[in-house]
């Protein structure tokens, strides 16, 4: 039995609506803060596509106003669950743009409310990164990064990784880190008061995104050759059950 589904976020990013309408309606810009690659047809009834790789998305643009409002509908799946996102962009004075943003659909047999918590949770450090790469990144094109931990892990698998990466037990927004075995410094940009939810970092050359012990899903603005491979044998290293 399907069921629908609705989740509302809105945020203010320091930028001006170009800049936000470019990171969310273009491949590069939606690979530099969301998961990608993403191919992008930009017209109304354009296509889309997500492709990780072990996971294929297609949607169909169903809204397209530049600068004003975007909006997607995801091909129905097996089980008749659909994902819509839609965009409204409003400009600030001062230069800076509220986004308001909504998640729905439909969810097919088997999709729990955990599910739907743990995708407001995702959606809010999403559109933190977004923020993140408009205010710092603006015109520069990010590499997704994505490596996944084993599924096998400890009780402790969450310090285990904060450890690994030299991070304090208990990082909070602001505060200076330096992710030890990468040599990369940054500041603490976003976090939870949950532990082993999300762990954000912004570098000079990167937004790391830590998904609790699960996976990594870096943007990377430089060279990313030989990225994945390395976070992958790092997380292999840091969470051994």
């Amino acid at each position: 039995m399907t069921r629908e589904f609705e989740i509302k976020k809105e945020v203010e990013v320091e930028g001006t609506p170009s800049q936000v309408w470019d990171a969310i309606a273009t491949g590069p810009g939606i690979d530099s803060w969301f998961m990608g690659p993403h191919t992008v047809d930009g017209r109304l009834g354009g296509r889309m596509t997500l492709d990780l790789g072990f996971f294929q998305e297609a949607s169909t643009i169903t809204a397209w106003e530049p600068g004003k409002r975007f909006a997607y509908e995801s091909d129905k799946a097996d089980d008749g669950t659909i994902h819509a996102m839609e965009y409204l962009i409003e400009a600030r004075n001062g230069g800076s743009t509220v986004l308001r943003f909504v998640h729905s659909g439909i969810l097919g047999d088997g999709w729990s409310d955990e599910y739907l918590d743990q995708t407001s949770y995702g959606w809010d450090m999403y559109l933190a990164t977004l923020g993140q790469y408009v205010k710092h990144f603006p015109g520069r094109r990010g590499t997704y990064v994505f490596a996944q931990a084993p599924q096998e892990q400890p009780d402790d698998a969450w310090p285990r990784l904060l450890a690994a990466l030299g991070v304090p037990a208990d990082p909070e927004v602001g505060d200076e880190v330096t992710l030890e075995p990468f040599g990369i410094t940054g500041v603490v940009d976003f976090a939870y008061d949950l532990p082993g939810v999300f762990l954000s970092v912004r570098g000079t050359d990167g937004l790391y995104r830590f998904h609790g012990t699960r996976a990594v899903g870096h943007h990377l603005f430089g060279d990313a050759t030989g990225q994945a491979e390395k976070w992958q044998a790092f997380l292999e290293t840091a969470i051994r059950a």
